[in-house]
């Protein structure tokens, strides 16, 4: 089933023309990395299916994203709800300056949620399917800032998985990471696709093999080659597509 569909994307930033004609479809409960250079396009595009980049002066889209069967430029969608809908986990771990439990609870507080109970249960569930709930369960109320930088990230996962989204959205979501910590993440993405559909930017290629089922190789803006992670990591079809993943550029 599609998840995500995109048709002849283009994106601007002023006058410079950074996404040329993007088009592809990921499937529900798959893991997509997109990979390819500094500046290629690819951070932006993840922000497209999201909205991200409706805050950044000059930005304008061509095109069109449908996610779930909706176009979600359209102007009926509310940005809040799409938000809800579509998560997103940044580079560097962003918990806000509260407790453990406020940064999970936050977002079904914004939503109305006032009933303790549901509260409670929802952080408990998050914070299990994050993978963090047996590091922190007695420490709930302490501030989410004394986490390690690994635990921090998993927590802004948790902060996402609460308001039940169906796609998440990652940009580089280990890069701030150790080795150790980084596992533990890609591990949990390999757990969450059972129930979400996962987007994901990175710049390490082994991790893309490792966790995607499916990669997209951008280049200047352009969508070189997109197929089954293995096949494009063992039989590109594409010269610029063999050439980065084999170091000769990038």
């Amino acid at each position: 089933m599609k998840h995500i569909e995109t048709k002849n994307v283009n994106a601007y930033y002023g006058e410079n023309h950074v996404l040329k004609d993007i088009s592809l479809t990921m499937k529900a409960n798959t893991v997509t990395a997109f990979i390819g250079p500094s500046g290629c396009g690819k951070s932006t595009f993840l922000r497209c299916l999201n909205r991200m980049n409706d805050y950044i002066e000059g930005f304008r889209k061509e095109g069109d994203i449908f996610i779930e069967g909706e176009d979600i430029y359209d102007k009926k969608v509310r940005v809040e709800e799409l938000r809800q809908k579509v998560g997103m986990v940044f580079q560097k771990p962003n918990p806000f300056p509260k407790t453990i439990f406020e940064n999970v609870a936050y977002g079904l507080k914004i939503q109305g949620v006032k009933n303790k109970k549901i509260l409670e249960e929802a952080v408990e569930k998050s914070l299990m399917k994050s993978a963090l709930w047996a590091e922190v369960k007695d420490q709930l109320h302490k501030s989410a800032l004394s986490l390690s930088g690994g635990q921090q990230q998993r927590l802004c996962i948790a902060r996402t998985l609460a308001v039940e989204p169906t796609t998440i959205l990652m940009d580089e979501p280990a890069s701030a990471l150790d080795p150790i910590s980084t596992a533990k993440i890609e591990e949990l993405i390999s757990e969450l696709k059972e129930n979400y559909t996962i987007v994901i930017v990175t710049h390490n290629m082994q991790q893309a093999a490792r966790v995607s089922d499916k990669t997209a190789f951008f280049y200047m803006g352009e969508l070189i080659e997109y197929g089954k992670t293995k096949d494009l990591f063992t039989h590109p079809k594409h010269e610029r597509t063999e050439n980065y993943i084999t170091g000769r550029f990038g």
